[in-house]
């Protein structure tokens, strides 16, 4: 058989196949799936919501406004937080210092638990298991902990390394932002309330 002759059904394979990757018609198919990033203000507030009783919730302020995955794969919303002061406790499982810590940060929420909200951001290469296993090890469960190997919300309050501190009032206005002795924590979170 001629070279000429060998080369027509393979290359009609592959118009074929092209013509198969090609627009079914359908306009989604080209659509971008990933939203155009945004950049958060920390003035302006970004919702207020009605609760289920009709009672206007607390607006919710920019810092606030973000969506995250916990450590055990929930969803967590900022705006959960909103109306009373917040603690963010950055910290990576591999850090021995973010391990000494642990029992202090939970102590201050289990005894501010009424009054201030304290959330742990785990992240800087922790990796899921290792971040549950640094929750579990440590007795950190009784307070949400966000899985952010991502930097997200690392990157929203400006945190660049582990054992840091990011404190909010109850409007969503950032305090501190910052390491803290466990001392300087507690003095810090009743000034708060």
């Amino acid at each position: 058989m001629p070279t000429s002759t060998r080369l027509i059904p393979i290359a009609l394979t592959i118009v074929l196949a092209l013509a198969a990757c090609g627009n079914s018609g359908d306009e989604s198919a080209n659509a971008d799936p990933t939203p155009a990033p945004t950049t958060a203000s920390t003035s302006a507030p970004a919702s207020t919501a009605a609760s289920p009783t009709g009672e206007t919730a607390p607006e919710v302020p920019q810092t606030l406004d973000f969506t995250a995955r916990t450590i055990d794969g929930d969803t967590f919303t900022g705006a959960s937080l909103a109306g009373k002061p917040t603690v963010l406790w950055f910290w990576a499982a591999w850090c021995p210092t973010c391990r000494g810590a642990a029992k202090s940060v939970a102590a201050v929420q289990q005894d501010n638990a009424d009054r201030v909200n304290v959330v742990g951001v785990a992240g800087l290469g922790s990796g899921d298991d290792a971040m549950r296993r640094f929750a579990q090890d440590t007795g950190i469960q009784g307070f949400p902990h966000l899985a952010d190997d991502a930097g997200e919300v690392w990157q929203r309050f400006e945190v660049v390394s582990q054992e840091h501190y990011v404190l909010l009032d109850s409007t969503g206005t950032v305090v501190h932002n910052g390491p803290l002795s466990q001392t300087d924590l507690r003095e810090r979170v009743a000034e708060l309330t």
